[in-house]
């Protein structure tokens, strides 16, 4: 599956264009190793953003179904779940049947898990956003399937430690999944303040905390999410889309705040 040929297509267009037209020789010859060695350069990116791509989406349904099986069984309700996330991500037809594939490879008895994590880390190196999409996509399917119950969450607990996710942002993320999960609406009264608590949680943040440190929250999350920066790190077009409602229910979270505070910025 190619998750990257418009990217590595832009790229290498660019470079096979490199270099002025009616230069002399010594200066076109110049240009064109600059565009030889840039267009082998452009072009090992685009293939190790591709293979984090491919190892990303594989992980990714190995472990929901991993997961979906923990308790002995896959019940109906967890396939379910597992389907609402392809559906969320918009997959195409093609795309909904390797998940599958890897959903069902990743609920077998041999599974392995540790090798599969491993692989995993290896390729997300330096990545750190991306492993915390990874854990919001087993959360948000996890909430789905069986609320986070039985042996789901200690086991998730431990993968995302495994990716350098901590307790804290665990629980931040669960919050806000839930958050995501029922919206924040046009609410009144007490149902009002709730939900200036959810936004409040969406951006780890407090009600007591100031205005500065509510902006310095939202940018921080914007940038751990925004679509265009997980792309660049290599995660699969087929997950954008759970960025871009991540982000929109991040903006939302900061406009809230920001209406109820009377902030400027």
């Amino acid at each position: 599956m190619r998750y990257t040929g418009k990217l590595t297509g832009g790229l290498l267009g660019f470079a096979l264009g490199f270099g002025p037209v009616g230069a002399v020789l010594g200066a076109l010859i110049g240009h064109q190793f600059d565009a030889y060695a840039e267009q082998r350069g452009a072009g090992g990116r685009a293939a190790h953003a591709a293979a984090v791509g491919e190892r990303f989406f594989r992980a990714t349904f190995r472990v929901m179904g991993f997961l979906a099986k923990a308790d002995g069984r896959v019940s109906e309700q967890e396939i379910a779940a597992a389907r609402a996330v392809m559906m969320q991500l918009r997959l195409d037809p093609a795309q909904v049947q390797l998940a599958i594939e890897h959903f069902t490879a990743g609920k077998q008895p041999g599974f392995d898990l540790a090798g599969e994590l491993t692989e995993l880390n290896r390729v997300c190196l330096g990545r750190p956003h991306l492993n915390r999409v990874f854990i919001e996509l087993q959360i948000r399917a996890a909430l789905g399937g069986n609320g986070l119950d039985g042996p789901v969450r200690p086991l998730l607990g431990q993968i995302a430690a495994r990716l350098g996710v901590s307790s804290f942002e665990f629980a931040q993320i669960e919050a806000a999944l839930r958050i995501h999960a029922r919206g924040f609406g046009q609410p009144a009264g007490r149902d009002a303040g709730e939900a200036l608590e959810r936004a409040y949680r969406v951006l780890g943040v407090g009600a007591a905390d100031s205005d500065r440190e509510v902006v310095k929250a939202y940018r921080r999350q914007l940038s751990r999410h925004h679509p265009d920066k997980l792309k660049a790190n290599g995660l699969p077009d087929s997950m954008i889309e759970h960025a871009k409602q991540r982000t929109q229910q991040i903006i939302e979270a900061y406009e809230m705040i920001r209406e109820r505070r009377g902030m400027r910025t």
